[in-house]
């Protein structure tokens, strides 16, 4: 290593830090070849996420269980009823929005890692307390608390991925974590298909779902401990050392395993910066493009998503499949939740990534409006399970968009503000396929998912930006 890298470690020693120290770094970072000390840091984060997405999923697998406990019926007489599975769903997605948004200023300010793991041990005492509760008030109340965990979780994860692996990896990195993430939907799917339709110990089988996602979580906490500061945000503060401590351990690791010397960094030049992050710099000319862009495409994605994901064994079961069937043909389908990531990494980084978001939104209103057609139970799942593919690649390709659209210093900010609003819109979405589902039955829903996914490709096709292969400075400045 020489060069820029020689002229840092000058300054190092001096105890002075020039302006463009944190563009050396990050140039280090993105010419890592993708080796295993990378993959292993993208493996701890992707355990702890992966009881983020337990938390989100079990929504859409205890909701019968619920309805069948009396608790919650499936629609509702007025809009808003609390009395409904809708509020259920509400609840959680509420406490998303307050997750992504506030959250999002935290890990800006005081570190990813801080923020992660802190949500995690959030997340598993709200969901403890949550499965012990008997009215639906009460659970609405734990509900939004959880939300909250898991909202924040979602931004500092992918803050902290797109941060740490180079730049010709983040989509292969992306669908990774996802794929991990996603063996929670089965997981959870399975759960609910034994215990849903049971009571064992005579305590409501929905509760144990809930519970077991719990125990793992705190082991997974505490491995989580272990994992560095991301290299970015360390230098983005000031604090060259600690990053660079952290990025020359990674070098050595990597050479030592692939036993090559690395290729010389070539850094990005820096680009003028506020002085400080706010929320108005997301609307000054530089971003405001991008940020009105991903809100429109956040707000309406989700309704798409989790119109379907949140609500398929509710959809099974308004389509005259019982319950146990229904989650049965849940579980067939949510095993296509992990591969689709898996099968999407040949490709991540291969295509730009907004036609793959564009793709993904496209094949998932095609496929919806199918769906909503078919009676023969091996269509439905066949068919369930390609909207699960569709769904899974629109995830991590947009996921990965989102956090390489926006600087480091106000990443986990700008990723909470765009992505808070899908929460907004998710919400609502509870209470409008509750609507939907009861006046115009399982096609009116899929009619405005479709629609949805459609203004999800107009969006991104034509005014997205392309991000593949760039250094992350380069794309955000």
């Amino acid at each position: 290593m020489h060069g820029p890298v020689q002229q840092m470690a000058g300054a190092l020693a001096s105890g002075t830090a020039a302006p463009d120290d944190a563009a050396v770094i990050n140039a280090r970072l993105d010419r890592l070849p993708m080796s295993w000390p990378i993959w292993k840091l993208v493996l701890m984060v992707a355990l702890g996420a992966w009881f983020e997405i337990y938390d989100v999923f079990f929504t859409a697998y205890i909701g019968p269980g619920l309805v069948r406990s009396g608790i919650f019926t499936t629609s509702t007489v007025n809009f808003f009823g609390f009395a409904g599975l809708g509020a259920f769903v509400a609840a959680m997605f509420a406490g998303l929005f307050v997750g992504t948004l506030v959250f999002g200023q935290l890990a800006d300010r005081f570190g990813r890692r801080i923020v992660f793991t802190g949500a995690l041990l959030w997340y598993t005492v709200t969901a403890v307390l949550l499965a012990c509760q008997h009215s639906a008030e009460w659970i609405i109340f734990f509900r939004f608390l959880t939300g909250i965990g898991a909202g924040a979780e979602i931004v500092t994860i992918d803050s902290y991925t797109a941060e740490l692996v180079p730049a010709d990896a983040r989509g292969r990195s992306f669908a990774f974590l996802q794929a991990i993430q996603f063996t929670a939907v089965p997981t959870v799917a399975l759960a609910a298909w034994y215990f849903v339709p049971t009571a064992p110990l005579g305590v409501d089988g929905w509760r144990w779902v809930v519970w077991l996602g719990c125990l793992g979580a705190v082991a997974v906490w505490f491995i989580r401990l272990g994992l560095p500061e991301s290299p970015r945000w360390l230098a983005q503060r000031g604090r060259i050392a600690e990053a660079d401590a952290i990025v020359s351990r990674l070098e050595r690791d990597i050479v030592a395993r692939i036993g090559a010397p690395l290729p010389d960094a070539k850094p990005h030049p820096p680009a003028a910066q506020e002085a400080k992050a706010s929320f108005a710099e997301l609307w000054r000319s530089r971003y405001r493009g991008r940020t009105i862009m991903m809100l429109v495409f956040n707000f309406f994605q989700s309704i798409g998503y989790y119109g379907f994901a949140s609500w398929v064994p509710t959809l099974l079961i308004a389509k005259g499949i019982n319950v146990t069937h229904s989650l049965l043909y849940s579980f067939v389908i949510a095993i296509a939740n992990p591969i689709g990531p898996l099968l999407s990494m040949s490709f991540a980084d291969r295509i730009e990534r907004k036609w793959i978001v564009v793709a993904s939104a496209a094949a998932m209103a095609l496929l919806g409006l199918i769906f909503s057609q078919q009676e023969d139970a091996a269509r439905i799942v066949v068919l369930g399970v390609a909207m699960a593919l569709a769904s899974n690649c629109l995830t991590f390709s947009y996921r990965t968009y989102q956090a390489e659209l926006f600087p480091t210093r106000m990443r986990s900010r700008a990723i909470g503000a765009v992505y808070s609003v899908s929460r907004i819109s998710a919400m609502f979405s509870g209470f409008l396929i509750a609507f939907c589902l009861r006046d115009f039955g399982v096609t009116g829903v899929f009619v405005l998912i479709a629609g949805s996914m459609a203004i999800v490709v107009a969006t991104i096709g034509l005014f997205g930006p392309r991000t593949n292969g760039l250094q992350l400075e380069a794309v955000s400045g």
